[in-house]
């Protein structure tokens, strides 16, 4: 027997109740994995609330790392004792000890990656890697606009995008926030709540605006992201922070400068095993180079993370959070 974390019904953090599961067993082509650190993400939230529909009752979580405990008919590529990770392009279900899952969602953590910082990128780090490598592919010289540069995606952003060579202009809530997000490679910050951000874009560029605008936050920075964008321009909106964007005319798009407008997910990104290896790939690729080094903020106990789920809905936390079974 093992345990879960299982939503009854949509609700507050409180709906979330730490129950005895049993995991089952691999068929073919499965593992049982046995978890060792599972990582925290604003989608999560967006599950448990209904803002994102799933039927109940469910486990949420979407990305975890762990050990292979035993393996299921025709696996060859994974044997008891390896290292595992895998990142939201399956079923949800990762706040658990233990859980099945087929292969073709597993990717082996290499010896220089420790479960922990492992669990701080899967979702985040390939959510930055489909953005800057191949939703707006970004080029050296190009201003980039980033709102929540001090959270957990934004961390990574802009460790990747330093080491693109572009000009990375964040936006962050308080000056502290906006120190770290600084010494993680964001060259400009802006106090959203306290500055104009197309005003501040069009002074740090001198006018030319932004090529791409990278938005997380959703209702509150989705008009001001578009008018950060030179024309033809990138509008990249991937997450809901601050609650959805409100339906809006094309026309917007024609009038601001013939923009571009994107709602990317990582799974449509990550959707067969070949892609799933090569964006991951990539991300460890830069983790081992050096160019990334994770910001683990804080840690739960898996059993605790109806307090997780509070500090991250009131933007207490900073880079990445771990839940530890």
């Amino acid at each position: 027997m093992s345990r879960a974390i299982v939503v009854r019904e949509v609700g507050g953090p409180e709906v979330m109740e730490w129950v005895e599961q049993d995991p089952g067993v691999p068929g073919e082509g499965e593992v049982l994995v046995r978890h060792t650190a599972i990582g925290l993400n604003f989608i999560d939230v967006y599950h448990r609330t209904g803002l994102y529909p799933v039927a109940a009752p469910f486990t949420p979580g979407v990305e975890g790392v762990g050990v292979v405990e035993a393996v299921g008919g025709s696996v060859a590529d994974f044997s008891i004792g390896d290292r595992v990770c895998y990142t939201s392009n399956g079923p949800i279900g990762s706040y658990c000890e233990r859980r099945v899952l087929p292969v073709t969602r597993l990717v082996s953590v290499p010896d220089a990656i420790s479960d922990e910082v492992a669990a701080a990128v899967m979702v985040k780090g390939c959510t930055v890697e489909y953005l800057v490598r191949r939703t707006y592919a970004v080029q050296p010289g190009d201003n980039v606009l980033l709102t929540a540069a001090a959270g957990g995606v934004g961390l990574i952003a802009c460790q990747w995008l330093r080491a693109l060579g572009a000009n990375v202009i964040g936006t962050v809530g308080t000056a502290e926030k906006g120190e770290i997000a600084r010494a993680n490679g964001c060259d400009h910050v802006i106090l959203y709540r306290d500055e104009n951000i197309p005003e501040k874009v069009r002074e740090i560029t001198d006018g030319e605006m932004c090529a791409v605008a990278y938005d997380s936050v959703g209702a509150s920075t989705f008009e001001p992201s578009i008018l950060s964008l030179a024309p033809r321009g990138m509008m990249v909106t991937f997450g809901n922070a601050s609650g959805p964007v409100e339906p809006m005319s094309p026309l917007v798009l024609a009038k601001n400068g013939s923009l571009f407008l994107t709602r990317p997910r990582v799974g449509d990104y990550y959707a067969t095993p070949e892609d799933t290896m090569e964006g991951i790939g990539a991300l460890f690729g830069m983790i081992m180079d050096g160019h990334i080094r994770p910001h683990i903020g804080g840690r739960y106990d898996l059993a605790a993370v109806p307090d997780a789920h509070r500090a991250l809905e009131a933007r207490e936390t900073v880079g990445s959070t771990i839940l530890v079974p």
